[in-house]
């Protein structure tokens, strides 16, 4: 079998980003920029007040030493014809630009006030609370390189330079199968025998996180002519992903018929608990995955090896979550030839964290997927991970302390 290390690297070799297109500033959140933004000015654009008080000329200024008020900058207001005569001040307010003749700003509550005049309280040093121009981003640089999430701190920087349209990657449109002839949808009576239809729920809703376009097609049933008919139509999407079917029992018949329709399998089966059964293919540009119909394995394969590719069609620079470390608090044993993705959840002991299982490891066990904060890695060679030993671990979501 295929280990996993080196299946997620033939995934991520194999898929290409989506295409570009230009959406309004104010749809772009949770979209990946295609293009590098570079600034066209400097910001700030002019040296401006970082405080409210009184705009100063550092070299004449001396605490004790009245100075008359000459005028008043708010915010918004141009300092052209406004100037701070030497032995002199100027109110200013925050953000607004720095007059001629001033080189420093001192803030209310360290002057004394005496009618129209000014005591300073202490020394002034030339440049105190202003904001220089270019000081924050200076004109040509790279804000925003491309393959950035844009998050609302990139909005509020487009917005800044008022771009009204940002040119983003497409989303992903990602066909979601199910199949078997076990299963019924959410709503239909249970009856023995029957399982209900929730890993399809389940993907679409990991897509759509993911910030793919989830397509529903509904069941499959093990027979070649339904298979035929719904892989057909899930292979006109962006991105396929399938559910059970995948192993090697008389009705697992998804990879067969992938391959009358064409899909160029890439491997099956890796060296990794849960998702071993899992198929990968292509058929053009289309990644095809085959995963296995397990809620657990469906979940844990989704995360570890569709999302970085979803995430890569996305345009994403990063599409790996990166690694944390945990100190085991119990003792994890297993057979060595299989990367192990171990449910955790975590406490947090000073700047550490502490993981333990969230009970029985086995794929239909859907109660522990949903007590884990995480997944612990245990690798392949490895049959024993002692309690207290750092152990590699991936953060599922945000684990709120």
């Amino acid at each position: 079998m295929l280990a996993f290390e080196d299946a997620r690297r033939l995934i991520l070799e194999s898929v290409i980003a989506m295409k570009t297109e230009a959406v309004p500033l104010s749809y772009a959140v949770g979209r990946v920029l295609a293009e590098p933004f570079i600034v066209p000015f400097d910001l700030p654009l002019w040296d401006c007040s970082a405080m409210d008080g009184f705009a100063v000329d550092s070299r004449t200024a001396a605490a004790g030493r009245p100075l008359p008020v000459s005028g008043y900058l708010p915010a918004g207001c141009s300092p052209e014809g406004i100037r701070v005569e030497p032995g002199s001040t100027i109110r200013i307010m925050t953000g607004a630009p720095i007059p001629h003749g001033a080189d420093a700003v001192v803030p209310f509550e360290e002057v004394e006030e005496a009618g129209d005049a000014i005591l300073l309280q202490g020394p002034v040093v030339a440049g105190q609370h202003i904001r220089q121009r270019g000081g924050d981003i200076p004109a040509g640089a790279t804000a925003i390189p491309v393959g950035v999430l844009l998050r609302p701190q990139e909005i509020n920087l487009l917005a800044s330079y008022s771009r009204l349209t940002v040119p983003v990657f497409r989303r992903p449109r990602v066909a979601i199968l199910s199949t078997g002839d076990e299963l019924i949808e959410p709503g239909e009576p249970l009856t023995p025998g029957r399982v209900i239809n929730s890993n399809q729920l389940s993907l679409a809703s990991s897509v759509q996180e993911a910030g793919g376009i989830p397509i529903m097609l509904g069941i499959a049933r093990d027979n070649r002519e339904s298979l035929l008919e719904k892989l057909a139509a899930g292979l006109c999407a962006d991105m396929l992903i399938t559910s059970a079917g995948v192993s090697a029992g008389d009705k697992d018949l998804v990879r067969d018929c992938l391959a009358e329709l064409g899909v160029r399998q890439v491997f099956w089966k890796i060296a990794m608990k849960p998702g071993g059964p899992t198929a990968f293919g292509m058929l053009g540009t289309v990644p095809v995955f085959s995963l296995p119909g397990n809620p657990v394995s469906t979940m844990v394969t989704f995360e570890m090896l569709v999302k970085p590719a979803l995430l890569k069609m996305m345009g994403c620079r990063r599409v790996i979550t990166p690694l944390q470390q945990a100190k085991l608090t119990e003792t994890i044993r297993k057979q060595p030839g299989k990367t192990h993705f171990v449910r955790v959840c975590l406490q947090r002991e000073g700047n550490a964290w502490y993981a333990s299982t969230t009970g029985p490891q086995h794929t239909f066990n859907l109660g522990t997927m949903l007590r884990a904060d995480g997944l612990i890695l245990v690798a392949a060679d490895r049959d024993t991970v002692a309690a207290g030993e750092s152990v590699p671990l991936y953060l599922l979501g945000t684990v709120l302390e």
